[in-house]
């Protein structure tokens, strides 16, 4: 767990963070309408799978290499054991010069995360989590208590397309929650407010796999839930896959923010 920790912060060390505000004419470009990338993260997510892959010589699945050949998602599915790498996670926000940004990864087996690690270049903090041994920031375990049973103390996030369209019961009741943010704009900023009692839920739509799964991971060991909207379980699937995720501190949070989402009539009723 520690060496994986150590690879993220030296690759950060070496070619993200001397290029935080600092990028160069060219080394800015859009893989997709609307998509940035950057030379940090390219070279990131070259260092960094070098690296995991003689810790554990398995495919690495890395957000540049599947958008250069999207077939290597398929190793999700098709191979017992993987390594998943967002080698900058927030790729807007650094590009924009704001410190909400992070490198992270996971290690997949059977579509299923078992050890997440995020680091988060510009607080120097680490988190990581192990499936079934728990979840640390900095090295200390952490714990995360129940909610408060009224949704009107909760704070949560929801991106404005999502209010409008996706769910019913935010226009209905636009004061069900304390407080309802449009976000950090990168995964691995969000989730750790999960587990580090700062919010209550999440709401996504779009679910990239080395967005989600470390942070899924990660809320799951602090007692969190981080499911689709049935109900199954969060699971690394390779883009293309289904959307829509609910992420909550514990299972009574997930099930309400739920209903209040959907526009169940007996939401307030828990």
């Amino acid at each position: 767990m520690e060496k994986v920790a150590e690879i993220l912060a030296e690759a950060s060390a070496e070619v993200v963070e001397p290029r935080f505000r600092a990028l160069a004419a060219g080394e800015v470009m859009e893989k997709a309408p609307g998509d940035v990338v950057t030379i940090a993260d390219r070279e990131a997510e070259v260092i960094i799978s070098r690296r995991l892959r003689e810790l554990l010589p398995v495919p690495v699945v890395g957000e540049e290499a599947v958008a250069a050949d999207p077939a290597l998602a398929r190793a999700l599915h098709n191979e017992p054991a993987c390594w998943l790498v967002d080698p900058v996670d927030g790729t807007a926000n650094f590009v924009a010069g704001r410190p909400d940004f992070a490198v992270m990864a996971s290690l997949i087996r059977d579509g299923q995360a078992v050890a997440a690690w995020i680091w988060q270049p510009m607080t120097r903090t680490a988190y990581s989590a192990e499936l079934g041994a728990g979840a640390w920031r900095d090295g200390r375990r952490l714990t995360r208590a129940p909610a408060d049973p009224d949704p009107a103390r909760w704070r949560g996030f929801a991106k404005h397309y999502l209010r409008r369209g996706r769910f019913p019961g935010l226009s209905a009741h636009p004061s069900a929650f304390g407080a309802l943010t449009e976000g950090r704009r990168a995964a691995g900023m969000e989730y750790p407010q999960i587990a580090d009692g700062e919010l209550e839920f999440l709401v996504y739509w779009r679910t990239l796999p080395w967005d989600h799964a470390p942070g899924s991971l990660l809320v799951r060991e602090t007692g969190g839930v981080s499911a689709r909207l049935d109900g199954s379980p969060y699971r690394a699937d390779p883009p293309g896959g289904e959307d829509g995720l609910l992420v909550a501190c514990d299972q009574q949070t997930w099930e309400r923010t739920r209903a209040i989402l959907l526009g169940g009539t007996d939401w307030d009723r828990g």
